[in-house]
């Protein structure tokens, strides 16, 4: 089992090293073929995307931010995304056909 976090985002990067999780792999762009039954995937991921990692019987947990409209587009550090309440959430998303 492994653990990716996808942000290509310092601030997230740096708020997640401050979590007691382990990360495997930090990664800016999730290549779905490499989740594997078990593993965990960590991130602000397009929901057709998290759709397929759910598929393949991996967790899914998301980067839950409350971003201000004014702050929409810029850059937030760890300790605003602590002072924003940032947290994960776990999903379990698939697709209605």
């Amino acid at each position: 089992m492994k653990t990716y976090f996808v942000s290509r985002h310092q601030g997230a990067i740096d708020w997640i090293k401050t979590q007691d999780i382990k990360i495997d792999h930090f990664i800016e762009h999730l290549d779905v073929d490499m989740v594997k039954n078990g593993d965990v995937v960590i991130g602000t991921l397009p929901i057709h995307i998290a759709a397929q990692v759910c598929k393949k019987e991996a967790k899914f947990y998301f980067l839950s931010i409350n971003v201000h409209k004014e702050q929409r587009g810029q850059e937030l550090n760890k300790d605003e995304l602590i002072k924003q309440e940032c947290k994960l959430q776990q999903f379990i998303i698939t697709e209605v056909v």
